[in-house]
């Protein structure tokens, strides 16, 4: 077991972790930092206050990082990321500094409560859903694990909009998690870049008769690094996240203003501010197709010419750019990156092409998220061309030398060419963003054996045809700091005391807990653990919905984003034939549930939309009728986030997992669920067949076709029809939606959405749903069978080790950046210097 890092120094008193130094530094920063009276101070003045004294504590460790950094050998990952989806910092903070005790202490000895002031923090909105929470736990593994590591994005003003119900439909409202400020995170002005946009590019000879390229920008905007502290856990490791925030080369045109057009004497800030205003602007329009582009743009142009200022800083030559830097693309969004680097080093610093390729290829790796072929980026050529017009040039250039390659190896198949080419030329040409990143990586993974093996034989197998060396599979992970021992306090307890708190860095020690599975003592404490959540949860969905529900049922529950592929509109097929089961038999033996539904649809995602109206219409009148409200419980929670995750994960009986075979990516709700030992539903999808594998078939409830039997049964010719025909139950369901028995009587809202599945059913509910039915009887069979559930959860839990994100991030390291731990030395300030001067410039030369 790691202890936490403690300061050598008695006088060391600023960032010292004992209760009584923390009290003294949360009054000083009411006082000093808030300008209060502590019995003046509002909540958010508490919160920030708090947050200050614990930021402090990492300023302390963040200095000494880059002080451990500074010529050390290893190189830097570089995670570059359209979303970081980070949660609340507060409460995970206190849980890797190891002094979540000592703080509640000190806020008790002043009268207050702790978890009132968590609960004050306003969450960061960066990111939609998993690919955002992903990167948030690789940046805590990274930082545990001691790897030097910068998170690149973008600090976006506007989050992920809140959510709100109305009349049973999703409203968006604008996410101002900024309004009061963020206390865990330093402008960096002095580090500022300047991003071009637009314009075009002349060629010329220069005075050597070197041919040239010179890019003239139709704009520039400026890019601000904001930097946050990411701890790692029990370590002195401090790595940044750092997010870039879009300004204009000159905010105010006093002329302008003073000619009397004072909206125009400050357009340009507007307009430059906007690259940066909000998360994902909606796509459907031109305007929005090139707003996004420019996003994904600017923020890899920013990053990169961060990472050469780095670079230069370390007196390294760009030529050995990939040595210093592992630059990890995070999906689709930051493969722009590749055509930049190679402009920075051709344009910029007069790298011969094949040299600057070299060096591009070997810094860059890939990740891919998707089975989805329609997620896979592409943007118009026309767009692109005039948004980047050196940048289209370049992957032209990239293009053309690739398919040379490609007619050799692959003689006479135009057909391949067409497929592997960087441009599709098919209807209107578009730039394939999946094709460049493959291509200009050394390394290609997916985040799940399936989803790997579909990529190598079906979405990317022309690419693995080329280049099948690049080719891994890493399975996704989560942090167990946030995801067990900060949101689910009471196990975490009870785990510790059975087995000690060395599972927190080391998740694979859970594996000590299977043998307290056969004890029923300790399965009744895991149970009364498990209730208490569950209670908290009850609260919880009562406060935000009205909805009372009872903490005894069980409680099957589906979070994550909106989406067909993930077809929640089956898991509301299910309690409809449950609902229909008891309207026709009131004596029917039903174990009572509550489903719990949450996630957030796109804005322009119409089905995606209509499918939360669809969970809300069925909830009004299962909730509603007294024949069934006893027995079934419909709930959809909205503004799902982290931290209703924290509170929904470690409350969870039943975890939906019920995505189409061979359409989800990896998925890691299933691996939260499993930590706090909730049992998962699923199709052989995605981790969930790495989960069943880990956890035991018998604590697993798999329902479906398997990726294979979906081809297969699509190449002879799916007719869901016949499902319907055939399946009474089915029948049932589909004609009470039909009749409008949901609907208030209106035949029309739902059907296109249903006809659709009768005729061609995209994602396959026709053919899984029988299946699904049955698995669920099975499920109710096992939660009737308290101490056979108890067992399953315990085992759940005990064997998820091997879905932590430290063991992502190991597999990362190792076959992937090539990069080693760097230990941090707690730096101290000493009497009459602020720091030991003498030890600094030793260090740094």
């Amino acid at each position: 077991m790691k202890e936490a890092p403690r300061p050598e120094h008695a006088d060391d008193t600023r960032t010292a972790l004992s209760s009584a130094t923390i009290r003294r530094a949360f009054l000083d920063h009411v006082f000093h930092t808030q300008g209060k009276l502590p019995g003046h101070a509002s909540q958010n003045d508490l919160y920030q206050a708090l947050a200050h004294t614990v930021r402090d504590r990492l300023v302390q460790r963040w200095i000494s990082t880059a002080e451990a950094y500074l010529g050390q050998p290893s190189r830097t990952v570089a995670y570059l990321s359209a979303e970081f989806l980070m949660g609340p910092h507060l409460g995970n903070n206190l849980v890797n500094l190891g002094i979540f005790d000592e703080v509640r202490a000190a806020m008790a000895a002043l009268g207050l409560d702790l978890d009132q002031i968590l609960a004050q923090e306003d969450e960061p909105g960066l990111g939609n859903g998993g690919l955002g929470r992903l990167a948030a736990c690789f940046m805590d593994s990274l930082a545990t694990l001691e790897i030097p590591a910068l998170g690149y994005g973008i600090r976006y003003e506007y989050g992920i909009f809140q959510q709100t119900i109305i009349d049973g439909m999703q409203v968006e409202k604008t996410d101002t998690w900024l309004r009061n400020g963020n206390p865990w995170e330093i402008q960096r002005s002095e580090w500022a870049v300047q991003v071009r946009l637009g314009g075009h590019s002349e060629h010329y000879t220069d005075d050597r008769g070197h041919y040239r390229v010179r890019w003239v920008p139709a704009k520039t905007v400026v890019g601000v690094p904001f930097d946050s502290p990411i701890l790692g856990y029990r370590v002195n490791t401090v790595n940044t996240l750092r997010l870039w925030r879009a300004e204009a080369t000159e905010a105010f045109d006093f002329h302008t203003f003073n000619r009397g057009d004072y909206l125009g004497a400050v357009s340009k800030k507007v307009t430059s501010e906007n690259l940066t205003k909000v998360l994902y602007p909606n796509d459907e329009t031109q305007q929005g197709k090139e707003l996004r582009l420019e996003q994904q743009y600017f923020f890899v142009a920013c990053s990169l010419q961060d990472m050469l200022r780095l670079l230069a800083a370390d007196g390294m030559p760009v030529t050995r750019f990939h040595e210093k830097f592992a630059v990890q693309l995070n999906d689709t969004h930051p493969a722009v990156g590749i055509a930049e680097l190679m402009r920075l080093l051709v344009d910029e610093h007069d790298l011969p092409w094949d040299e600057a390729w070299d060096i591009t290829r070997r810094a860059f790796a890939y990740t891919n998220h998707t089975l989805l072929p329609e997620a896979l980026e592409q943007w118009p050529l026309p767009l692109f061309g005039r948004v980047l017009p050196r940048h289209l040039e370049i992957i032209f250039e990239i293009n053309a030398r690739f398919l040379d390659e490609v007619r050799i190896r692959f003689f006479g198949d135009e057909s391949r060419l067409a497929r592997l080419s960087l441009i599709d030329e098919r209807g209107e040409r578009h730039v394939r963003m999946a094709n460049l990143a493959c291509l200009g990586s050394h390394a290609i993974n997916g985040v799940a054996e399936l989803h790997s093996r579909l990529m190598r034989e079906d979405v990317l197998k022309d690419i693995y045809a080329m280049w099948p060396e690049k080719f891994t599979s890493i399975t996704n992970g989560v942090t167990p700091r946030r995801w067990l021992a900060l949101s689910n306090p009471r196990l975490t307890r009870l785990v510790t005391q059975a087995i000690g708190d060395g599972w927190i860095a080391d998740l694979d020690r859970l594996h000590a807990l299977e043998p307290f599975a056969e004890d029923a003592g300790f399965r009744q404490e895991w149970q009364r653990a498990r209730r208490e959540n569950k209670l908290e949860l009850v609260t919880l969905i009562r406060d935000a919905t009205g909805v009372t529900v009872d903490p005894d049922s069980m409680f099957d529950v589906m979070v994550k984003r909106i989406h067909e592929y993930k077809r929640q509109h089956l898991a509301v097929l299910h309690i409809i034939a449950l609902y229909h089961r008891i309207k026709s038999d009131p004596h029917a033996e039903i174990v009572p549930r509550t489903f719990l539904f949450a996630g957030k649809a796109a804005p322009g995602y119409h089905y995606a939309k209509l499918m939360i109206r669809f969970i809300t219409s069925v909830a009004d009148v299962v909730n509603r009728d007294p024949q069934v409200r006893d027995r079934l419980k419909v709930v959809f929670l909205p503004n799902f986030n982290v931290s209703y995750g924290q509170r929904i994960y470690p409350a969870a009986d039943l975890a939906e997992q019920i995505s189409l075979a061979g359409k989800e990516a990896s998925g890691t709700g299933n691996m939260k669920f499993a930590m706090n030992g909730a049992i998962n539903i699923g199709t052989m999808d995605g981790a969930n067949i790495e989960l069943r594998e880990a956890v035991g078939a018998d604590n697993f409830f798999p329902f479906g076709l398997t990726a294979p039997e979906v081809y297969a049964l699509r190449a002879d010719g799916y007719d869901p029809a016949t499902y319907y025909h055939e399946n009474a139950q089915l029948r049932a369901v589909i004609d009470l939606i039909h009749q409008g028995f949901f609907s208030r009587g209106d035949p029309v809202l739902f059907r296109p959405q249903f006809d659709e599945h009768l005729r061609n059913d995209p994602y396959l509910l026709m053919a899984d749903f029988a299946s699904y039915v049955d698995c669920q009887q099975h499920v109710s069979a096992a939660f009737s069978d308290t101490p056979r559930w108890q067992r399953m959860s315990v085992l759940s839990c005990a064997r998820s080790g091997r879905f932590s994100s430290d063991r992502a991030i190991r597999e990362y390291c190792e076959r992937i950046w090539k990069v080693q731990a760097v230990p941090v030395r707690l730096l101290h300030r000493a009497s009459g210097a602020p720091w030991h001067m003498e030890e600094m410039k030793e260090r740094r030369g």
